[in-house]
């Protein structure tokens, strides 16, 4: 009698302790952009998303070296919300079952790449070399070896035969998939395979330099790199530092919550 008195104590507590587990995250209160309002916000530090946080009224914003642990944070309760660009989101999601996307999008932005002002010679280089990869379906290619229900994630292979004179060294945050991410000790990803292209175009070596996505304004600016090509949207402020060529990708910031 006092073992199964026993049991069925040990049995109550397990259960009381696995209840208070669940119960220490908080439910989802954010249905809608307009719930944000005075919510604990989660976001990669240097972004649009962490910039579009910043302006929601009484929103007290975190920001993250990385956007998987602004969505850690999600996960444990620690925020209410993360924006961060769509297709990382996506990526993000599908391996976390607890969380989902909201329907409406947050807001449209226009992906480019930056490089130093001044180096116009360059960016006109890069311009119209986008220009021919959108031109001859080299790009759309690429996106599609990334994004969509088909996408088999193959790298773009360089092209052999070209002649390679000097180096673009590009800046990038490798956490931000599919548009850059870390396979082994490779760089992987749309904006990596792009400008693999560009560098077959321009006959050029690209070299990559992975740092957090704060500093890669900085790095262009002060000549670190060549170029800065990480997800990054042509705003105001960064313009003021940097200069950017055409647009090579049009895309949304969403908003993660955690599933009702």
């Amino acid at each position: 009698m006092m073992k199964k008195t026993i049991s069925v104590l040990t049995a109550s507590v397990l259960l009381a302790l696995s209840l208070s587990a669940c119960s220490s995250v908080p439910a989802n209160t954010v249905h809608s952009a307009d719930d944000l309002t005075g919510k604990t916000i989660a976001c990669q530090l240097g972004t649009t998303g962490y910039i579009f946080a910043g302006d929601i009224e009484g929103a007290t914003v975190e920001g993250y070296n990385k956007g998987a642990d602004a969505v850690q944070a999600l996960v444990q309760g620690k925020a209410d919300a993360v924006i961060i660009d769509s297709e990382p989101a996506k990526v993000f999601v599908s391996k976390n079952s607890s969380l989902t996307i909201l329907e409406d999008p947050f807001a449209v932005e226009e992906y480019a790449i930056a490089y130093k002002k001044g180096n116009d010679e360059l960016g006109s280089q890069i311009d119209e070399a986008l220009t021919a990869l959108k031109a001859d379906g080299t790009l759309d290619a690429i996106t599609a070896h990334w994004i969509g229900d088909e996408a088999d994630y193959v790298s773009y292979t360089p092209d052999a035969s070209v002649s390679r004179d000097g180096k673009i060294v590009m800046a990038t945050n490798a956490e931000f998939p599919p548009y850059e991410s870390k396979e082994g000790d490779q760089i992987v990803g749309i904006d990596a395979d792009m400008m693999r292209a560009v560098c077959d175009k321009l006959g050029k070596e690209l070299v990559i330099e992975d740092m957090a996505f704060d500093s890669i304004i900085a790095a262009v600016d002060s000549g670190k790199a060549d170029v800065g090509v990480a997800g990054m949207t042509v705003t105001e402020e960064r313009k003021q530092n940097v200069s950017f060529t055409q647009g090579y990708a049009t895309t949304t910031q969403v908003i993660i919550v955690r599933k009702d």
